[in-house]
């Protein structure tokens, strides 16, 4: 039975509202309250993940663990534009991450592209974050640490105009203000044959890029945009909601080649 620990991030559902509470069970002392009534602690950790649990005034919520994607939508601490679940699970799968790999991301903003690609390089990967602000650091591996997954992070504060480090990455990914500044010494510690990609939000910003990797060793060069629309789960009144997640940035990808 799956049952949630000490450290665990949960969601409360309420079926009725159809609202969900994102909870960080090592911020809760002894309950934990809503709107509806309180839930103590103890009957969280004893109440099995899927099942209904009950508040002082018996109103009711199912329990679930939290997903990363609750966590970075609800929960994460944004003192940045962040990456949002839409393009952050395409760009990892371009840019083929796997448990394991060793990646290079500049920067590292909120922290949400970087619990993406924590998650997929599990505890033998290692991902190295440069990121000149310390502000954003601090803030970035506070996120982490409530997912835990900053023990799969190296966070460097260094400007990556002096260039990376590393030699021999499995991957690249730039997000950064002026990335076509940067794509040189970027491609320079990727292994042949790899990706890199870029995120910028605006046509100009992709027409630099373009006209940046025509002097450097890459191929298969592609750009492009992912819109997410959600639709109302009324099977007698099915059609799309009246918001969507439209244009939040242009994504570029390229293979280094030797």
């Amino acid at each position: 039975m799956n049952y949630p620990k000490e450290d665990s991030i949960i969601l409360l559902y309420d079926k009725e509202k159809g609202k969900k509470h994102i909870i960080n069970l090592k911020d809760i002392q002894d309950s934990y309250s809503t709107s509806n009534g309180m839930i103590k602690k103890e009957t969280i950790l004893q109440t099995e993940f899927g099942k209904t649990i009950k508040t002082h005034l018996d109103y009711e919520y199912v329990l679930f663990p939290a997903t990363l994607n609750d966590f970075i939508m609800k929960k994460l601490t944004r003192l940045t534009q962040i990456v949002y679940p839409k393009d952050a699970a395409y760009i990892a799968l371009r840019l083929d991450i796997k448990p394991g790999y060793k990646v290079i991301e500049s920067g590292i903003g909120s922290g949400a592209m970087s619990a993406v690609f924590a998650q997929i390089l599990g505890e033998k990967g290692k991902l190295i974050s440069y990121e000149k602000r310390e502000e954003f650091i601090k803030n970035a591996l506070k996120n982490l640490r409530r997912f835990n997954l900053d023990k799969v992070v190296e966070v460097k504060h260094k400007d990556i105009k002096d260039g990376f480090d590393e030699k021999d990455v499995d991957a690249v990914f730039i997000d950064v203000k002026e990335p076509w500044l940067y794509l040189d010494k970027a491609i320079e510690p990727l292994k042949c044959g790899k990706m890199i990609g870029v995120l910028v939000p605006t046509v100009n910003q992709v027409s630099l890029v373009l006209k940046a990797f025509e002097n450097l060793p890459v191929l298969d060069i592609d750009v492009s945009e992912l819109l997410h629309r959600f639709w109302k789960t009324n099977p007698e009144r099915l059609r799309p909601l009246d918001v969507m997640s439209a244009h939040t940035a242009f994504l570029i990808f390229a293979r280094k080649v030797c």
